[in-house]
């Protein structure tokens, strides 16, 4: 908690290292600042759970969901198998998300299957890093997997600064038949449009009630430029605390910032909280 307040970071990364690309290396460096996010790893490179529980509790994290990836061509491969001892260290704190690339899992959904009678509460897709189309009909049966189960779907949504990476498919109107073609799934757009799509990110949510935007990697005291052309107060009864951990400072600060925006203090409680309690599965919050 900060302040009394339940912190839920939807957006955080605890892969091992060696599995990873060296870009991937570098940009959680430069962009963690001095947070000590190493501190969470041993000296192979593997997380440690007692030490990622007690960093993210010291940030005042009480739920977080960490992301699993399969970009072997853009970041690497962070295995959702890998993220289990994390989970079962504390598994009030750690949910697990699903992931798959339908150039590397066939069919995709016995891979989301599997991955969700492990645990997995949603299911994050990253089309940029793994160069496909968030719209490809062979994920429509993942979509349709997803709304049987009740389980939201993440999808990146915006640039990547990765080598490898495919920025034409974080356009989030990609996605605008998906939302329609299954108005049982909540959709959370991760980044928030990034770059050049918060325009159409932003409308989407407003438009969609199954539409959200998570808000990692995004600074706080940014979001007013960045979506400058909306009512904030009420874009923000559409977002949902996420930090990309660890290329961020720390959630702390992140919480912080966003509560100098001047949002009132139930939307604010929302975006911490409240909304991620909504969408994903047996948060507990």
């Amino acid at each position: 908690m900060i302040d009394d307040e339940i912190v839920v970071d939807a957006h955080v990364h605890a892969p091992r290292l060696p599995t990873l690309k060296s870009s991937w290396l570098e940009w959680a460096d430069k962009f963690s600042g001095r947070h000590p996010w190493r501190d969470a790893y041993d000296d192979r490179g593997d997380p440690v759970p007692e030490r990622l529980d007690a960093l993210l509790a010291a940030e005042g994290v009480d739920r977080a969901l960490l992301f699993c990836e399969y970009s072997p061509r853009a970041t690497g491969i962070q295995s959702f198998d890998d993220l289990l001892p994390i989970v079962e260290y504390n598994p009030v704190r750690f949910r697990p998300v699903a992931s798959a690339n339908p150039h590397l899992h066939y069919p995709i959904t016995a891979e989301i299957e599997r991955q969700l009678d492990l645990g997995a509460v949603a299911l994050k897709l990253h089309p940029v890093h793994g160069a496909f189309s968030p719209a490809a009909r062979e994920l429509y049966a993942a979509y349709a997997l997803c709304a049987e189960r009740g389980v939201p779907v993440i999808v990146h949504s915006g640039t990547s600064s990765f080598p490898g990476a495919r920025t034409a498919y974080g356009a989030p109107e990609l996605l605008a038949d998906v939302i329609e073609d299954f108005p049982d799934v909540q959709f959370v757009f991760a980044h928030g449009g990034r770059g050049w799509w918060y325009d159409s990110a932003a409308i989407l949510a407003l438009g969609r009630p199954n539409v959200w935007l998570d808000l990692a990697g995004l600074p706080p005291r940014k979001l007013p430029e960045y979506f400058s052309r909306f009512d904030l107060p009420r874009l923000a009864t559409k977002w949902i605390f996420g930090t990309d951990w660890p290329g961020v400072p720390g959630a702390s600060r992140n919480v912080a910032a966003l509560r100098e925006l001047g949002l009132p203090a139930d939307t604010v409680r929302a975006v911490l909280s409240g909304n991620a309690a909504k969408i994903f599965p047996g948060l507990g919050v």
